[in-house]
């Protein structure tokens, strides 16, 4: 499907907030495909494929990685802004660098690190992404790290708490504030929910830690499940697992793009400004948003 004219409420590169140092535009690319390159192009972002998902690297080639996911986030969030007439460089350039600060060993690395750096505030992974992002990055003769544009900064930093925020001035405003960001970082917020969900039931499977059994109590599984078995009389092994999670992939995608459709409809957002000064509009319907929180219970039981 060809892209279609970004809608008025979407980042416009041209509007950008601009960068930390102020920089020429780049002739041949936009200023978050400029973004998106340097993110592709970093010493952390390379770092990744060795930063454990759910399964250490040596344990198997097959199973995610930060790396393998970032790509994955990446793939869901551009196909859903394309639907929504969003920020496709954009959204890309923010699901790629939204893991570059998080610790090795999953979340146990990081509540390791926090417990480490409890009296001196703590360790918050999106605010490492930033300070990556922001200084950490040795790439460049006139700046310290990427320098990066104002709006993949923002999608990056998803959390943040009111202290860290108070100190980034306008970047942490909307903390303080209780205002959104665009919606490109809505949803580059939600992919990363739709990948880590269904792709931590491929390789738990995969590995062994869960069973069939257990999956068939979770709703969205057992209802995808029952339709692949209806659909392919005798499936089994890896290809039923592979279409019971594309599937539910692609229910959870269709979702988020007709709801946030019908909430954006509602809203009427004729600005980046009205997106910010409005609720949560990149959202599950209430259906599938129990769905999708009852699978993600059930995975981190």
């Amino acid at each position: 499907m060809p892209a279609l004219p970004l809608a008025p409420y979407a980042c416009d590169h041209a509007q950008t907030r601009g960068r930390r140092v102020s920089e020429a535009a780049d002739p041949g690319r936009s200023h978050f495909q400029r973004d998106r390159d340097r993110i592709v192009h970093s010493t952390a972002f390379r770092r990744l494929v060795y930063k454990t998902q759910v399964f250490l690297n040596h344990e198997g080639d097959l199973f995610r990685t930060r790396l393998t996911h970032s790509l994955e986030v990446a793939q869901i969030a551009r196909s859903i802004a394309r639907n929504l007439r969003l920020n496709e460089d954009l959204v890309e350039a923010i699901s790629l660098a939204h893991d570059l600060g998080h610790t090795p060993f999953g979340h146990a690395g990081q509540d390791a690190l926090n417990g480490c750096m409890k009296n001196h505030g703590g360790f918050e992974h999106n605010l490492q992404s930033l300070l990556v992002v922001d200084e950490l990055e040795e790439r460049y003769g006139g700046f310290n790290g990427l320098n990066l544009t104002f709006e993949t900064r923002e999608g990056i930093l998803k959390h943040c708490s009111r202290v860290n925020a108070a100190a980034l001035g306008e970047l942490g405003r909307r903390f303080l504030e209780g205002a959104q960001p665009s919606l490109e970082a809505q949803l580059a917020n939600l992919a990363d929910e739709i990948a880590y969900n269904n792709h931590d039931i491929d390789d738990g499977l995969r590995s062994g830690l869960l069973t069939l059994e257990q999956l068939d109590e979770v709703p969205m599984w057992g209802r995808h499940r029952a339709e692949v078995s209806t659909a392919f009389p005798g499936i089994n092994g890896r290809r039923a697992i592979n279409e019971t999670v594309r599937r539910m992939i692609n229910t959870l995608i269709v979702d988020l793009i007709e709801t946030t459709g019908r909430n954006i409809a509602a809203a009427n957002p004729k600005s980046i400004d009205d997106v910010r000064a409005a609720g949560p509009l990149v959202s599950f319907s209430p259906k599938i948003h129990e769905e999708a929180a009852a699978l993600k219970r059930f995975l981190f039981r």
